[in-house]
């Protein structure tokens, strides 16, 4: 994506779209930027109504310009209502009809706010530019989607376009993670992870990967991610990624991804409908591969261990069994009330590994893990539970900015009476109700004197629509909110 910076109309290039910002206010459009010399193309439409500025609206009108031949009126909505992600949607919007249209280059012009609101309509706009068609074939699918390929922004100085051009690689992670969540689950296997990690430490010196197989899965003892892989003729894959930023320090932020290949249950096995979304559950793997990658291309000043415990959980005649009783890594001893309680046993083990192996400063996983965190807080925000208020603030504060919210969840003492086990150390499930409550409990068990924050992306990781600037289901969440948590304490170079 090449990004260009204009600091008025005067001096753009040509492209095949203008954009142009508009308030709303009493129900009429107002200019939110200075454009008296199109005033001309806007003026009918805005006094005859046909555009009134409304967040989100459009009206594609037609111009003789030598330089566009096309102009996008694009509303903002009430000006004292605006902030960061209604920009983001509104030029989200503009692309898909920019996209829609054939449009290979725009101009869009920027309301005069502040920083912010470039870097937001930058999101917007480098978001809604992605599509997944390669799993259509040619004989049926409809003329390829074509994606913008630059974007010139009007009103911007040198300075504001850096942090744009910032935007661009954060998005590339963002891409990355979604291409794979969107992925035909027979290619996005264990294995498949596992090579996109090893292309990461192709791509940038400051990466190592280090991917265990089956056998050396074995020989660590990680007999959680081992029980779960029992029934899929696909060994398992645990990937480490590690990424220093800061080479004077030793310790790492570590973040940790689910990767549950294919999801059908096991033995405990979902009912058909539950299973047709169950690519999306690697959606934390995901996560973490698109957060390193961004990181690295980013040059952030800070140390990441990236793991992922990756496997199917699938149903063979060797499946892990309802009742059975698996060693943890850790040595814990887990009896499985749930076949399809695997999500919290792989992460189990990973969490394990990287706190003997490691010196951590904390600990964030990343997990599609409960229904539950679906029926208590919908698609629009992730599930947040943790030990330490400080970096539970933090994450919240990055959630905040990004608009890929978190709300905190209490982690309920009591409710550990239900993982009591009879015959094992621990159970792998509890009661119903509270269940994402109980999930993450039993995640808590595994560490160790570290601060730790679990996050829930079950509704927010694959939508039931697209919508907003997310043309697809997966939406690659956690990147976008890892990284700004991150870059609060550690500067780009």
């Amino acid at each position: 994506m090449l990004l260009l910076s204009y600091e008025d109309f005067a001096g753009r290039k040509k492209t095949d779209l203008l954009i142009l910002p508009f308030w709303q206010k009493d129900q009429k459009a107002f200019p939110a930027c200075r454009m008296h010399e199109f005033a001309v193309l806007f003026r009918s439409p805005v006094n005859m109504q046909d555009f009134h500025g409304k967040e989100g609206e459009s009206l594609l009108i037609y111009s003789s310009s030598k330089r566009e031949s096309r102009v996008l009126l694009l509303g903002l909505g009430k000006k004292d209502e605006c902030h960061e992600e209604v920009i983001r949607r509104a030029y989200g919007a503009a692309v898909k009809v920019a996209c829609k249209n054939n449009v290979k280059s725009l101009n869009a012009a920027l309301p005069e706010i502040d920083f912010a609101t470039a870097i937001a309509a930058t999101e917007g706009m480098l978001l809604a530019n992605y599509t997944f068609d390669q799993l259509k074939s040619d004989l049926l699918k409809e003329a390829p989607l074509k994606l913008i390929q630059s974007i010139g922004l009007i009103g911007i100085e040198t300075t504001t376009l850096n942090g744009c051009k910032r935007v661009v690689r954060i998005i590339q992670g963002v891409n990355l993670a979604r291409d794979l969540v969107n992925g035909n689950p027979d290619d996005v296997t264990p294995q498949m992870l596992g090579k996109t990690a090893q292309e990461l430490e192709k791509e940038f010196s400051t990466i190592k990967t280090t991917v265990f197989d089956k056998k050396r899965i074995e020989k660590e003892q990680m007999g959680l991610l081992l029980a779960v892989n029992r029934g899929s003729h696909l060994d398992p894959t645990f990937i480490l990624l590690e990424y220093r930023g800061d080479p004077t320090s030793s310790t790492f932020t570590a973040v940790v991804g689910k990767g549950i290949t294919y999801d059908t249950g096991g033995l405990d096995l979902k009912p058909p409908a539950n299973m047709l979304t169950m690519k999306d559950d690697m959606a934390g793997a995901a996560a973490v591969l698109g957060t390193i990658k961004a990181a690295a291309a980013l040059r952030l000043k800070v140390n990441i261990l990236g793991a992922i415990a990756s496997t199917e959980n699938a149903i063979g005649p060797n499946a892990y069994k309802p009742g059975n009783v698996y060693k943890s890594y850790a040595g814990k001893t887990v009896e499985i009330g749930d076949t399809d309680g695997e999500g919290r046993l792989v992460l189990a083990d990973a969490i394990a590994y990287i706190q003997k192996n490691y010196q951590l400063d904390r600990i964030i996983d990343l997990a599609t893990l409960t229904g539950s965190i679906v029926v208590a807080l919908g698609e629009e925000c992730s599930g947040l539970f943790s030990n330490n208020d400080e970096l539970a603030v933090q994450l919240t504060e990055a959630g905040q900015k990004t608009y890929e919210r978190v709300w905190r969840m209490p982690i309920i003492a009591e409710y550990k009476e239900g993982l009591i086990s009879s015959i094992a150390d621990i159970k792998n499930v509890g009661d119903r109700k509270g269940g994402s409550i109980t999930a993450a409990l039993f995640i808590q068990q595994f560490i160790k004197k570290v601060a730790w924050a679990h996050l829930d992306i079950a509704g927010t990781a694959f939508l039931s629509s697209p919508k907003y600037y997310h043309t697809t289901h997966a939406t690659g969440v956690g990147v976008r909110l890892l990284i700004e948590f991150l870059s609060s304490s550690a500067p780009t170079q």
